[in-house]
């Protein structure tokens, strides 16, 4: 399982404005073009670990400021959903 969430991690540091504007469309989550630019710039080249609490909970926080407490709350539901 350890490389599922390595190339997972990966992922998430290495997203781009446009496939998180994609990915809000799938999983019915509110972003906006500009919000999704400031989070892509947020995590390029962030070692962030999705799959340790206390780094989500962080990065949670964080877009929390960047987008809203609504939308970081749908984001860090589908997380779990990820990481369970």
């Amino acid at each position: 399982m350890k490389i599922f969430e390595n190339i997972i991690n990966h992922k998430v540091s290495n997203i781009t404005a446009p496939e998180l504007l994609k990915y809000s469309k799938q999983f019915k989550i509110a972003l906006t073009n500009d919000e999704a630019e400031k989070l892509a710039n947020h995590l390029h080249g962030k070692k962030i670990n999705i799959f340790n609490p206390s780094e989500r909970a962080q990065l949670v926080k964080d877009m929390a400021k960047i987008t809203s407490p609504a939308t970081a709350k749908e984001v860090n539901q589908l997380f779990n959903l990820f990481t369970s």
